[in-house]
């Protein structure tokens, strides 16, 4: 029997993405190579559609498949972040795969269906449906890392990325085995009916802790951050934008799921490893990042100081907490995304601007390109008028709400921390005299729309944040 209409119309996003990753695929193979870049216009077409799918499904919210998947507004805010980011990604690309010599059609279709990934992942009400979502969107970033396939680093990197994320992969299976073992069910609902009614008993527990290693991975909270600096220094700058962004977000978002609607009543069991958690990923974060000279391996260092600042409003436990994870996830993918495709831009041929000395001057020689990346720095910094700012208010708040104090302390601590590092890098731009000539670096309009629309979109959270933040609160609301 075909699933009812409305059953496709809340995965409509989903069914966009991989339809138009598979028409790409069936198609590149007739494209003449000098016409690749048509397959990423194409791709972006998808993303465009996608986002206007998102109507269907916020007209037919509910659940769908038997209680699988869930459209409500919590899944639409993180969908819109994910196609969003990858849309925008997309357009970031295309510049990069001509220099680089790497334009190839299927690396717009592995970018579509790992956002379809990112997308199941938002939405899934059930452990199995998230290990599909997350596995899609595993895969598809594993082949992406080494999309570089003549650069020793970019091989590397992909394979460490692989190893690693079968471990991270193997022990969420095993948390979802040891949770139905406890419970009877993998459904959210039904393992939090199991939890009110008869406890979180031993069994559960090490389930639940497993499955925060298996996540704890794909959001780069320590102890399991590990790999982010090679793999994010290694892939393609464009892949480590998307790194750093989608699946960071779609894995928070069912994190918030699993912890919120699933094991909801024992917060009290997994509050101090949340706790634990913020305080070592904000603190390796940015006490790495001091001593970093390579700019790439410098924002891999802030994505997971970030990630920490996110966890601090997830320890709150609370509909504000979550609505400040939210309203974070959104102004750091702006920023993080225009920061990375800087990176990209400046990097020249085979990346070799990375260094932080390689910068000096270019507030001189690009004032445009320094400026989007000062912005960018200086929202991820925290300042006010920016993104960055309002997220890290609205998260240290959520936790003085709930009198998590020290952790709020811990958090402002490594954010001053964090100002040094962030600002090495604006001086170099803007104090420090060039050592070499700066060779022309023209700017397409695919790149030049892509750092507008992040620049508006940083300072637009930053200035007025109140429709964003309204959108977040109902979200968090749908959560429950």
């Amino acid at each position: 029997m075909f699933p009812p209409l409305q059953d496709l119309y809340r995965i409509a996003p989903e069914l966009v993405l991989c339809a138009f990753g598979m028409l790409v695929m069936l198609i590149d193979p007739f494209v003449p190579a000098t016409r690749k870049r048509s397959m990423g216009w194409l791709a972006f077409a998808g993303t465009l559609v996608a986002l206007a799918s998102l109507r269907w499904a916020a007209l037919n919210q509910g659940s769908a498949y038997s209680g699988l998947f869930r459209v409500d507004m919590f899944s639409l805010f993180v969908h819109a972040i994910v196609i969003g980011v990858s849309a925008l990604a997309i357009l970031g690309s295309f510049d990069y795969l001509d220099r680089e010599n790497i334009q190839r059609g299927e690396y717009y279709a592995l970018i579509l269906f790992a956002t379809a990934g990112m997308g199941i992942l938002a939405g899934s009400t059930e452990l199995i449906t998230a290990f599909v979502g997350l596995e899609m969107s595993s895969i598809s970033t594993y082949i992406l890392v080494g999309f570089r396939r003549t650069v020793l680093k970019s091989n590397e990197s992909s394979l460490k990325y692989f190893l690693l994320g079968s471990f991270a992969t193997a022990f969420f299976l095993y948390g979802i085995a040891l949770t139905y073992g406890a419970t009877r069910s993998t459904r959210f609902d039904v393992v939090n009916q199991a939890i009110a009614a008869h406890g979180a008993g031993p069994l559960l527990i090490l389930g639940l802790g497993l499955i925060f290693v298996g996540l704890g991975f794909k959001v780069v909270a320590a102890p399991f951050q590990i790999y982010t600096p090679d793999v994010y220094e290694g892939a393609p700058t464009p892949v480590t934008a998307i790194l750093a962004c989608g699946p960071k977000a779609a894995a928070f978002a069912v994190m918030l799921r699993i912890f919120y609607s699933a094991f909801g009543s024992a917060s009290h069991v997994w509050f101090w490893a949340i706790w634990v958690s913020a305080i070592l990923t904000m603190c390796i974060g940015n006490f790495a990042a001091l001593v970093q000279t390579n700019v790439k391996r410098l924002l891999a260092y802030s994505s997971i100081a970030h990630a920490g600042y996110i966890l601090v409003a997830f320890a709150a436990a609370s509909e504000i907490g979550v609505a400040a994870v939210l309203f974070y996830l959104a102004a750091y993918a702006a920023m993080t995304l225009g920061a990375f495709l800087i990176v990209a831009h400046v990097g020249g041929t085979n990346e070799q601007r990375l260094n932080i000395e390689d910068y000096a001057g270019l507030g001189t020689k690009h004032p445009w390109i320094a400026a989007c990346f000062a912005l960018f720095l200086f929202s991820l910094l925290g300042l006010p008028a920016t993104g960055g700012f309002l997220g890290k208010l609205y998260a240290f708040q959520s936790a003085l709400d709930q009198r998590i104090v020290w952790l709020v302390v811990i958090a402002a601590v490594n954010s001053v921390i964090g100002a040094y590092y962030y600002l090495k890098v604006v001086v170099a731009m803007y104090f420090h005299e060039s050592n070499k000539e700066w060779a022309p670096m023209p700017m397409r309009a695919p790149m030049f729309v892509v750092l507008l629309l992040t620049a508006i979109a940083t300072i637009y959270f930053g200035v007025l944040p109140n429709r964003l933040m309204e959108l977040a609160i109902a979200s968090a609301r749908s959560l429950r």
